[in-house]
């Protein structure tokens, strides 16, 4: 994949916090060259489309969309046109299990067992103690992103990928450090059936879309029909941005499934910032859990930045319930970010200034933080920094780093070498304790990996050195993998490992945990 990935997105958000001074007055409405300096972050990062929304005191100051839904289709974006909002979907998964605190169904330090006496990770002292509120905060003990193949294009159901995750091992001590995962998400959703018995997707739609009249917002891709008012994702190929297939993510719902437009998501941002206060006489959730909602539970690294961003630094930086808490300008910052293949977004709440902002766009690009804090700089009246050109110089600098790894490696490569057994010594079903199968085939003299529950996966083998093979997936969206054998002493093949091509490959291409053993073949009866 030829494309600014995710990581460079996560780094933004880790240090795209920055100390400073108020030197302007503080704004109401948008920046009055909004729509300019739209065109031409839209163009420096060659994003088709993109939609804003603002909300200040209570009030939507602008709902608004940018450029096209789809390359080679007129159809323009709108306030109401449909992205996929991937991860911004935690901080409703927080809001169900909010809504189902006040009602005495659940307490927030319920241990999870209690709820779903099936749950089970590796360290039993873990499973016995972890509560639902250790399922919203990153600090389970899994590594980054651990499990993440377990549902990313798979076909593995919500409650088959939690009953894997018992054969994933810890990286760190449990509640020692913060790890960004998406599986316990997963769990934090079946909790909802299990107290309502309804299931998570109707839980949100009947409980917080329809009471805030969020009514083009849904939980699948699915759901979509032909000519609706939806952004489709793009991404770069070979130096060109294409339209991209969107990923489903149906089995992860709860960790990043809903659609969701800039007009749905100002009612949304309007609630949190009136703290559950829906009207006069209504609330979605007391003011109690909101608090609870943004009240610290993890504390996040915070690193140092890379030059191009030089003087990037928060004071503070944490992980809440749904939610990340952080410093910008001596200001509190509630905040999310969501990315899936083609599609970025930001929500921004500054509660203090009664501030909220919403950015979608339809390609992985960092154009939407870009957007964000140049419209957060102006509301809080700081002189304005062309965000567009210093991400975009991060980026091309990022690109060029991963493009020399890679330059360096293939210097190396022992290009004489050749594999140790014959090719169809090395096909075979292969089994991963949590994952499940493998398979390598040996097709008109080629090799060609199938990860079986995994219908994207499919990759053809070429020969890399010694015994390393590159899979290059036949569906571009995904990131190309290094396939490696080891071999027992009688020169039977004894593990199959796997490691991400490039430098810059998302945390959900959890290759690296993966360790595969042959299956015997069954004899025939």
């Amino acid at each position: 994949m030829r494309s600014v990935r995710r990581p460079i997105l996560v780094a933004l958000a880790l240090f795209f916090i920055i100390a400073g001074s108020f030197g302007l007055r503080a704004q109401t409405n948008p920046p009055d060259d909004l729509d300019a300096y739209v065109a031409k972050a839209m163009k420096e990062f060659e994003v088709p489309g993109a939609a804003i929304a603002i909300v200040k005191d209570g009030q939507v100051v602008l709902a608004k969309g940018y450029g096209v839904r789809r390359l080679g289709d007129p159809a323009t974006v709108d306030a109401r046109t449909v992205f996929q909002i991937a991860s911004n979907t935690k901080a409703f998964t927080a809001a169900a299990l909010a809504i189902l605190v006040d009602e005495g169904k659940l307490r927030w330090d319920d241990l999870v067992i209690n709820h779903l006496p099936w749950f089970q990770l590796y360290d039993p002292y873990v499973t016995r103690e972890l509560t639902v509120t250790d399922l919203l905060t990153h600090r389970s003990g899994l590594g980054l992103g651990a499990g993440d193949l377990l549902w990313f294009h798979s076909d593995y159901g919500r409650e088959e990928i939690l009953k894997r995750l018992r054969y994933i091992k810890p990286a760190s001590s449990f509640r020692s450090r913060y790890a960004y995962d998406n599986v316990l998400y997963i769990a934090a959703g079946q909790i909802i059936p299990a107290a309502t018995g309804k299931s998570w997707d109707d839980f949100v739609k009947e409980r917080i879309f329809t009471p805030l009249g969020m009514t083009s917002t849904n939980t699948s891709i699915r759901l979509f029909h032909p000519g609706d008012n939806v952004a489709s994702p793009h991404m770069k190929l070979d130096g060109t941005m294409q339209v991209a297939l969107p990923d489903t993510v149906e089995n992860a719902a709860p960790a990043g499934a809903i659609n969701s437009n800039a007009t749905d998501l100002a009612n949304w941002v309007r609630v949190q910032l009136d703290s559950g206060r829906i009207d006069a006489g209504k609330r979605l959730f007391s003011a109690n859990r909101a608090r609870e909602m943004w009240a610290p539970q993890t504390i996040l690294p915070i690193g140092t930045p890379p030059p191009s961003l030089a003087g990037l630094s928060p004071n503070f930086s944490l992980y809440a319930r749904g939610w990340m808490l952080r410093e910008y300008k001596g200001r509190k910052i509630v905040t999310h970010s969501g990315g899936l293949t083609g599609m970025t977004s930001r929500v921004l709440l500054v509660p203090e200034m009664k501030l909220g902002i919403v950015v979608l766009t339809n390609a992985g690009t960092p154009l939407f933080e870009a957007l964000t804090y140049r419209i957060l700089d102006h509301h809080l009246g700081v002189a304005p920094t062309d965000w567009a050109a210093v991400l975009a110089a991060f980026s091309r600098q990022a690109d060029s780093s991963a493009a020399a790894v890679e330059l360096t490696r293939a210097e190396g490569r022992a290009v004489d070498s050749k594999p140790s057994l014959p090719l169809e010594k090395y096909a075979g079903r292969y089994n991963d304790a949590w994952y499940g199968d493998a398979t390598i085939n040996l097709e008109n003299g080629k090799l060609v990996f199938r990860l079986s529950r995994s219908p994207e996966f499919v990759g053809d083998l070429e020969h890399y050195q010694y015994d390393t093979f590159k899979a290059r997936w036949r569906s571009r969206n995904l990131e190309d993998a290094f396939v490696y054998f080891a071999l027992k002493p009688n020169g039977s093949i004894d593990t199959m490992k796997m490691a991400a091509v490039s430098p810059l490959a998302d945390f959900s291409f959890d290759y690296q945990d993966l360790l595969f053993t042959p299956v015997p073949e069954q004899p025939r009866k």
